[in-house]
């Protein structure tokens, strides 16, 4: 393929035109990148293109090169990481544009970049994002750790991609419909290779999270949960949003993603996701392209070079030496034959690179469906071992089932026999007990009247003895009457109330005398009563001794009958014991087979926890020799997440023992006692880890601290489990050492927590409302004294410096005015974000929660309070002459750096679309407006004083000239020294503040949280 053609072809597919990119022009420069193996042609073409003055053609850079990085040459990506540097550079210029296609191609050259780097990251990956399951599993080496990496890197992105999906949307009116415009196709038609993207993404972070959940514990897992189902839902409502336009409904057939995300916690799930496929359908011809010709594709019979250019392509021969070369002899013209072959060559060429294209294509879809057949009969042999599975275990069933059927008629038939012989001994039973239970009755109701006779005697007993008792107590109540007169005599005032109670005692002693008097009448009548229920009975009694002499002599003679019936009975009990016998036999069996089973259950419990334990003891080994490993030295941790980490061990830990009592006391309960065991194992690992990476950060005697303290919490955890490995160590195993281990590394990772963190919730808040005041007041402060140095300058100074020194005041005053504007500003839109943020919560317990955006907001107002205590300084000396113009222009702008300081985090919580966060952003304007004001006149105060002192050199001989000029170099050869050493040490300065703000407001712990 000529590389000039190449070249043409992406100048035509990116211009400056507002059109979609042309699906042929970009196939070519596909097509190119395999013909050359590289990017190079490609790159030459575009450093020659203005990509930083029109956002139109960068746009369409970016989507071509979007199409090259997916689907042209692998080494596309290689050849292009050498631009990095530039198109970060571009990426960062155009975004600082608000709105238009400066923000979205900053957004989009920000994900070719995120691609570039993770494709040479993971080289694994092709560019189209390809991969069937094994080359993924292949992908992580079999490593957790690198799945977990792999997993970070796939959320970023893919929150690249969805970034540009939404700037794009963001930017078009869908109240119309744009996708039929050639404005709107142009900035839809990327997003064609992005729903590509997103959807293998999406496919392979599921698969990854499953991975890790298997085997890595849930709360490992949060923040990639959380992450994942906020992505989840974006990328659901962009695709439908897609769907539904009439552009893509053309090109592409999107998929919709479940109506809920998957349920990592329950590993079955995974069996129920479906990966998305996007669906490209044959390309069609598009309708722009109908109605246009290409003029590269028009004949021109004026020109007679191609044509004898092809003749001798075609024949071989050159013009000079070939004898039937007729086109130049007698001047006569090429005729129509040689214009046809010369149109047919050229279409012949145009039909080979579009069959080249159409191969290149169907190869792409060809590996495709090949990754999705071997997807598929992975499934199918999955499917195939479970369906063979499951017919061994029906036929296995089915045996048993045959063999139940047959011990059951066996069974039926000695019942039967069972049966015929109870019911025979039944019949004779049923006589036998109809007499017995007639003289059961008669016993019976000679003892019932037995027990209401001894009832009666029982109640006359109690009654009399409670007789004796009221006797007692009125005569204990005579005496206790006569003390109490005798007393009341000494103090009667007292005892009146006593006496009156007394008094009460005894009327509910006589009612309750009644009351028994009243009951022993009746009692007394009921003993009557019996009485003569009793002699009424005696008779009854009579009457029924002379009908069980009846009944015995029936008894005597079904005694006869009964024998008769045993004798027969007792030779068919010996069949029945027989039979009996040979299933008690069975029944022996089958109970030695389940306590067989019973100990294999035991030992295998056991065994299961062993297994567990000596896991977790590799797992704190492993964690023991990173300490060791130099390549451990890089790896940094904070200490907020060190606490996070002990604190999560500590709780574990403080598990092990209820866990271990249950399971000696019911061994079926180790489930609970692994999954604990487990947890603690990988808990205290990841602490030992994070310990020794935080003693990297922290100065070198508190990190042998935490060094050794981390060394001693893996030897305490050692011992402990292996006290749990031994049966006999089992109930004696105490986990109170690896607690205190643990907790002294908590408390070593609380001494090291930035000092920031120790304000109490009503400080946090105060110390903001403090703050602020404090910042008003020292602009207030600020502005007055400003007015008092004008009227002083007034008074005292005449002509260019009064004029100069009254403009220099007039817009520190603005400046002034200016920020305190601002301050208020900030102040109602902080009441306005906590008032709508808080809840039910107070506002103290607002700032608390959010303490990192509290604590900016502090900096923050600090920073502004400063500045304008400073430039007033500055500016008193400068009205004295004493001071310097620079310090005062270095101040104002320092106050500008403040007060957007206070902007950014006001606004980092605030609603987009609040009242209040326009305000201060339109003051923050006036802030900017008003710094310039003041360098502005500073600088022309400047330049008049310096106008004014000018020096004259009328008077001066040729050799002081010469010695003022070597003079004057010297001088400046000193000064442009000492001005590169400043600069050296503001860098220096900077770096050193951003480290210290970075410590103070807990930067790095954020980092280190997040990461």
């Amino acid at each position: 393929m000529d590389l000039s053609k190449i070249a043409i072809s992406i100048n035509k597919a990116i211009n400056t035109q507002e059109v979609a990119v042309k699906e042929k022009h970009a196939r070519t420069c596909i097509l190119g990148t395999h013909h050359e193996k590289g990017a190079h042609t490609f790159w030459a073409a575009v450093n020659r293109l203005p990509l930083s003055s029109n956002a139109v053609l960068c746009w369409k850079f970016c989507h071509v090169f979007h199409k090259l990085l997916r689907d042209g040459h692998p080494n596309v990506i290689k050849d292009s990481m050498r631009n990095k540097a530039d198109l970060t550079d571009m990426s960062r210029m155009w975004g600082h544009l608000s709105e238009g296609y400066g923000k979205l191609c900053s957004i989009y050259l920000k994900l070719l970049i995120t691609k570039m780097e993770f494709h040479i990251k993971n080289p694994r990956f092709p560019g189209n994002l390809q991969m069937s399951n094994r080359q993924l599993e292949e992908a992580g080496e079999n490593d957790v750790n690198n799945f977990f990496q792999l997993t970070v890197e796939m959320f970023d992105y893919l929150e690249c991609e969805l970034n540009l999906f939404l700037g794009v949307f963001s930017s078009l009116d869908m109240s119309r419909s744009v996708s039929v415009t050639a404005a709107g196709q142009c900035r839809l038609a990327p997003l064609i290779q992005v729903i590509l993207d997103c959807s293998h993404l999406y496919d392979y972070t599921v698969k990854l999270l499953f991975k890790l959940h298997s085997c890595l514990p849930a709360d490992t897992l949060q923040g990639h949960r959380d992450r994942f189902q906020e992505q989840f839902k974006k990328l659901k409502s962009l695709f439908y949003r897609s769907s539904n336009l009439q552009y893509f409904k053309r090109l592409i057939q999107i998929p919709q993603l479940p109506e809920n995300p998957p349920n990592f916690l329950r590993a079955s799930a995974l069996s129920e996701h479906i990966s998305p496929v996007v669906v490209i359908p044959a390309e069609s011809s598009s309708p722009e392209s109908e109605h246009m010709v290409e003029t590269d594709d028009l004949v021109d019979t004026d020109l007679p070079a191609p044509v004898e250019t092809k003749f001798d392509d075609l024949f071989g021969t050159s013009a000079a030496i070939d004898p039937f070369n007729f086109n130049n002899q007698n001047g006569m013209r090429k005729d129509d034959k040689d214009r046809l072959i010369e149109q047919l060559t050229r279409e012949v060429q145009a039909l080979k690179d579009e069959l080249e294209s159409f191969r290149l294509e169907s190869g792409r879809l060809c590996q495709a469906l090949r990754g999705r057949v071997n997807e598929l009969e992975a499934e199918l042999a999955e499917q195939s071992h479970l369906r063979l599975q499951a017919a061994g275990e029906s036929e296995f069933l089915k045996a048993e089932l045959d063999d139940l059927r047959r011990v059951r008629e066996d069974t039926e038939k000695e019942q039967r026999s069972l049966t015929e012989i109870e019911k025979k001994a039944q019949a004779n039973e049923q006589r036998y007990t109809k007499l017995k239970e007639k003289y059961s009755e008669l016993v019976q109701g000679h003892a019932e009247l037995l027990r209401k006779n001894a009832e009666v005697t029982r109640q006359m007993t109690v009654a009399r003895a409670a007789q004796d008792e009221v006797d007692a107590m009125r005569k204990e109540m005579q005496d206790k009457v006569k003390a109490a007169q005798d007393f009341a005599d000494k103090q009667e005032r007292a005892q009146r109330e006593r006496v009156e109670e007394l008094q009460r005692e005894l009327v509910s002693n006589m009612a309750e005398l009644d009351s028994l008097k009243t009951t022993m009448a009746s009692s007394q009548q009921s003993s009557e009563a019996l009485g003569t229920q009793l002699a009424a009975m005696e008779s009854e009694k009579a009457a029924l001794v002379e009908s069980l002499s009846k009944v015995k002599a029936e008894l005597a003679f079904q005694g006869e009958e009964l024998e008769r019936v045993q004798s027969s009975l007792a030779t068919e009990r010996e069949s029945g014991v027989k039979t009996a016998e040979a299933l008690q036999n069975q029944l022996n069996d089958k109970e030695s087979r389940e306590q067989a089973l019973e100990s294999q259950l035991v030992t295998a419990r056991w065994s299961s926890l062993q297994g567990a334990v000596e896991e977790a003891e590799k797992i704190i080994q492993d964690s023991l020799a990173q300490i060791d490993d130099p390549a451990h030295i890089s790896c940094t941790s904070s200490a907020d997440y060190l606490a996070s980490r002990c604190k999560a061990s500590v709780d574990c830990v403080e598990q092990l023992l209820p866990a271990r009592d249950a399971f000696i006391a019911d061994d079926t309960g180790v489930s609970q006692l692994l999954k604990v065991v487990t947890q603690c194992g990988h808990l205290v690992g990841d602490t030992i880890v994070q310990g020794s990476a935080t003693s990297h950060m922290v100065p070198v005697e508190q990190a042998d601290v935490l060094s050794e303290s981390v060394k001693a919490c893996g030897a305490e955890a050692l011992l402990f489990l292996g006290h749990m490995k031994k049966k006999e160590d089992l109930k004696t195993a105490d986990n109170c050492k690896l607690k205190e281990a643990l907790k002294a590394i908590l408390d070593t990772a609380e001494k090291l927590r930035p000092k920031g963190l120790e304000l109490q919730q009503g400080e946090l808040g105060d110390l903001v409302e403090q703050e602020m005041a404090a910042t008003s007041a020292a602009v207030e402060s600020a502005a007055a004294r400003i007015e008092e140095m004008l009227n002083k300058s007034r008074a005292v100074d005449t002509g260019i410096k009064m004029e100069v020194n009254e403009r220099i005041l007039a817009s520190c005053t603005d400046l002034m005015t200016a920020i305190k504007a601002l301050v208020l500003s900030s102040k109602d839109l902080q009441r306005e974000i906590v008032e709508s943020g808080r809840g039910a919560a107070s506002k103290k317990e607002f700032y608390a929660k959010n303490s990192r955006w509290t604590e900016g907001l502090i900096s923050a107002s600090k920073a502004v309070g400063w500045g304008a205590t400073v430039m007033v300084d500055a500016a008193d000396l400068v009205v004295q002459g004493k001071g310097k113009f620079e310090e005062l222009m270095v101040c104002s702008r320092e106050i500008a750096a403040s007060t957007a300081q206070l902007v950014a985090a006001s606004k980092v919580k605030a609603d987009k679309d609040s009242g209040n966060l326009q305000r201060l952003q339109q003051t923050s304007r006036g802030v900017t407006q008003a710094t310039a004001a003041v360098v502005a006149s500073t600088k022309s105060g400047k330049s008049q004083i310096e106008d004014k002192d000018t020096m004259d050199f009328s008077s001066m001989t040729l050799t002081q000239i010469k010695r003022q000029e070597m003079d004057a170099q010297v001088l400046v050869l000193e000064l442009e020294t000492r001005l590169q050493k400043e600069r050296e040490r503001l860098g220096e300065l900077r770096k050193k503040h951003y480290e210290l703000a970075g410590v103070a407001e807990g930067w790095e712990a954020d980092e280190e949280g997040s990461g």
